[in-house]
């Protein structure tokens, strides 16, 4: 009998961020990623096989000043973003978590401009009950009757980070549970022949060991979509901003493209047909590097519109730096106070009313501010679309995020303060190292995990544990993420919903000169080779 054989290839992007023309919003030089030299890899492939499916998997909308710009600035022209990935023909797209960053008279907006439908079978609105936007699933008839099965899957972890008017009426179920039913009605009442699970989600494990990588929070539950979900092929994954290829675990085939348009994930199904239909016979994942391809200029035609008024709002002018509050080293600055810091917890201390605030430096590309700050210099610096929140904590609840910040460190064999590899793998984690104004500490990282706190004063004095304080911080934090579980449903005395870049701004413009300052209320020290000054 003469077995019939079909090839299948799967193509992904995730966590896009709105991402498209290759050139860093910070300084304008060219880059080897972006969503236009993702698009001839797109073009490349589908002309080297007969059958593909283009499936993004979540954060497409939100993460760079020109989603920004769409979002808060001016909406009248179409979203570059959808836009793009309508010229792609993309099969379907996943509701990531920032999708909900701009609210969601925004979020529908994009959903209603795709010509491509937005699954997640894990939200759902709480008035009906049904998958948010309608769809849980996408089947794919081949012209040979092979019927391919994709399930959209969200990390059901977004209410602790998203500000709440943005997902009022909706419900956020777990994955795993979610995805045994619509896996069972998809094999069952749907007759696929291959499963296929996008899920906007990453590994709570390690993908070779298994063993537990990060806290088991919920956040993160793709190994337990591969070990506990039967009849599952394909697990398409994303969240984390990982590289993974080549990778099967409990025989389903893994993949995931890092973040902004570095890769294209690529998955490759061999089918066979028999007695009882088509079954997968082999699978391998790979990624292509976006950097070894050049842009596609209907890409960059269609974004050119709003990347051009981007950047002009980028340029404007917001004011003046007295002294100097560039960044030189990134690392550094978590270790003594810089004026970048300084400055942003003083605008959070300032707009909000409180007497104590904590930021972070969110990642290693922050240049600070030149003597002349723009809005560029603003997004560059302040990445997120964070609002702010004022919650009401304890002195206990500080201490406890101390220590929790002074985990990102690590000594190394010489003794030197490094950045400990739980923050740096599988991703970077620079935003989960809070600093603090408002009240004086030291940070000893000699000292066991735990301990690490060696003074923890406010106005001369030991911070009463057992007291009462309002904090600011942006929402993210407020509600707990980063594994700041001593924040979480702590009362909220204040809710500022403006966002930090506009609260920034304002403060700038209002001023026209800020003076660059650090009172160095805080260090962070290695005790056996720096003497501690415990006052």
């Amino acid at each position: 009998m003469r077995v019939e054989q079909c090839e299948v290839v799967l193509l992904a992007t995730s966590d896009l961020h709105g991402f498209i023309c290759p050139r860093s919003y910070a300084t304008r030089d060219e880059v080897g990623h972006g969503l236009a030299r993702v698009a001839n890899i797109v073009k490349e492939q589908r002309q080297l096989h007969a059958h593909t499916l283009l499936i993004d998997n979540g954060d497409a909308l939100q993460g760079t000043p020109l989603t920004y710009y769409h979002a808060r600035v001016n909406a009248e022209p179409a979203n570059p973003v959808v836009a793009c990935m309508n010229e792609l023909r993309y099969d379907a797209a996943v509701l990531g978590n920032h999708e909900f960053n701009y609210g969601l008279p925004y979020l529908r907006s994009a959903v209603e401009a795709s010509g491509f439908p937005w699954l997640s079978a894990n939200i759902r609105e709480a008035a009906t009950g049904a998958p948010l936007f309608g769809k849980p699933y996408l089947v794919r008839e081949l012209d040979n009757g092979v019927r391919i099965g994709v399930l959209g899957l969200t990390t059901s972890y977004i209410p602790n980070w998203e500000q709440p008017q943005h997902i009022e009426g909706i419900l956020f179920d777990d994955p795993v549970e979610t995805a045994r039913h619509w896996v069972d009605v998809m094999k069952r009442e749907e007759r696929v022949d291959v499963v296929v699970v996008s899920y906007h989600g990453g590994f709570e494990r390690d993908v070779e060991t298994g063993v537990p990588t990060e806290p088991l929070t919920g956040e993160n539950v793709g190994y337990a979509l591969c070990q506990q979900v039967e009849g599952i092929n394909v697990l398409l994954t994303g969240h984390q901003h990982r590289t993974i290829e080549s990778c099967h675990i409990n025989g389903v085939c893994v993949v995931q493209p890092a973040n902004e348009g570095r890769y294209l994930g690529k998955v490759t199904l061999e089918l066979e047909q028999g007695e009882s239909g088509w079954s997968v016979a082999s699978s391998r994942s790979a990624l292509i590097d976006a950097a070894d391809y050049g842009a596609d200029e209907r890409m960059e035609l269609i974004a050119d519109e709003v990347e051009t008024l981007t950047q002009t709002w980028l340029d404007q002018p917001i004011g003046f730096v007295d002294g100097n509050m560039t960044i030189a080293a990134h690392a550094d600055v978590r270790l003594r106070e810089h004026p970048l810091i300084e400055f942003i917890n003083r605008v959070q201390m300032d707009v909000s009313g409180a007497r104590i605030s904590n930021t972070a430096l969110f990642d290693n590309l922050s240049p600070g501010f030149g003597s002349r700050i723009t809005m560029r210099d603003i997004v560059s610096n302040y990445i997120y679309p964070n609002t702010l929140k004022v919650i009401r904590i304890s002195g206990r609840d500080i201490r406890s995020a101390l220590e929790k910040s002074a985990e990102y460190f690590a000594l190394d064999a010489q003794g030197k303060i490094v950045v400990s590899d739980a923050f740096l793998l599988p991703k970077p984690q620079h935003y989960n190292y809070d600093m603090w104004e408002g009240i004086d500490y030291v940070l000893d990282i000699a000292q066991p995990i735990g301990q690490r706190v060696v003074k923890l004063e406010l106005n001369g004095q030991p911070l009463a544990e057992d007291e009462p304080f309002d904090v600011v911080m942006n929402n993210y934090r407020a509600g707990g993420g980063g594994n700041f579980a001593m924040f979480q449903d702590k009362p909220v005395v204040k809710d500022i919903a403006t966002d930090m870049v506009e609260l920034l701004a304002d403060y700038i413009r209002e001023r026209g000169r800020i003076t660059a300052g650090a009172n160095g209320n805080w260090r962070v020290v290695n005790g056996r080779t720096s003497s501690i000054d415990a006052r």
